[in-house]
């Protein structure tokens, strides 16, 4: 086991994975020496992103380089790395640098200092953002602490140091709609907030655009809070009480001889039921699709190619195809793991 692990998932990032590495390797020297490793797991990168990382990794022996079979996504990038970790403290970093890598040593000093299981980042500031970004991130984290029933910390991303205590209970929980900070959170030990400013993003565009932001958010949401269905019960009893106020109209209306003017008010109630029918349907529809993903038990990560260190173990959460599992001596054989290092 090495001192210390740093998991960075990537995706179309050619244009700053290099300063990232030297960044990161600068950092991890300062702190733990020459005991660590660097996990970069390419997330099906349509650019220069993957052979970089081939050239980078044939010159360090602390650079293992991890290739998936496709876009699995930035929550299953990271979890790939996290499994394949072998470090006694994990720091997570995104690719684009908007997370200081040199923030690890006050980070390790206070999980030291105060004999935490997890440091994880606060962002104080957030420059290069815009301010529709800022303010649909400051609305979610605190709509997500309200209605969740854990408590995840507010302005938290990802980018934290953890133990491997915490890494092995995390690694524990297999679901397939990740959301890594709300899991996180939810093992408990003691955590520490560690204030800073995110940096603009070195190069590049954001790799999540407002249709990814959404899914990530119904993730957190599903995946921590039963908030939705219960407020299409709520809904549900709004609705009812109000149906018999309209009955109690219409029964006066009929004793004291009025006319009542039946279709705008017909129309209206229909289109007002038909709205809440459906939005409880959605939210119920989106509880099944989740336990039906889970319920297929698929792996929840592939990995095509490694560059660099070969004393990766074989993990439980995905899956590393076995070339030479056909020429073993038996059916389903263990061989070995494919190795495709750069030259």
């Amino acid at each position: 086991m090495t001192a210390l692990s740093i998991v960075v998932p990537c995706f179309n990032e050619e244009e700053c994975v290099r300063l990232l590495h030297q960044r990161l390797s600068g950092a991890a020297r300062t702190s733990f020496g020459e005991d660590y490793e660097i996990i970069l797991v390419n997330d099906g990168s349509k650019d220069r992103t993957w052979p970089i990382m081939q050239d980078m990794s044939a010159g360090d022996p602390h650079l293992t380089c991890v290739n998936l079979s496709r876009n699995h996504g930035h929550q299953l990038a990271l979890t790939a790395g996290l499994d394949l970790a072998r470090g006694h403290r994990i720091l997570i970093v995104d690719a684009d640098l908007q997370d200081p890598p040199e923030l690890l040593a006050p980070m390790l000093e206070m999980m030291d200092r105060e004999g935490a299981d997890v440091v994880y980042g606060v962002r104080q500031s957030r420059a290069g953002e815009t301010h529709f970004k800022r303010a649909t991130a400051h609305a979610f984290y605190r709509l997500l602490s309200r209605a969740t029933e854990i408590d995840i910390p507010l302005d938290a991303g990802d980018f934290r140091l953890m133990s491997r205590r915490a890494l092995d209970v995390l690694l524990a929980m297999p679901e397939q709609a990740r959301f890594v900070r709300g899991m996180v959170a939810w093992i408990g030990f003691k955590q520490l907030p560690f204030p800073y400013d995110r940096a603009e993003r070195f190069a590049g565009t954001s790799k999540y655009p407002l249709g990814k932001m959404i899914r990530f958010a119904l993730d957190a949401l599903t995946g921590f809070s039963s908030a939705p269905l219960k407020l299409a019960s709520h809904a549900g009893l709004l609705l009812s009480l109000s149906s018999i106020l309209i009955i109690l109209y219409i029964g006066y209306a009929f004793v004291t001889g009025q006319n009542i003017q039946g279709w705008t008010s017909l129309m209206l109630v229909v289109v007002v039921l038909g709205a809440v029918q459906m939005f409880v349907l959605a939210m119920m529809g989106e509880y099944i699709g989740r336990l039906y993903s889970q319920s297929k038990n698929r792996p929840l990560y592939i990995v095509q190619d490694i560059a660099g260190d070969a004393r990766i173990p074989r993990k439980s959460l995905g899956q590393v195809p076995d070339e030479a599992t056909a020429q073993s001596d038996r059916p389903g054989g263990s061989g070995t793991l494919p190795i495709n290092r750069a030259s």
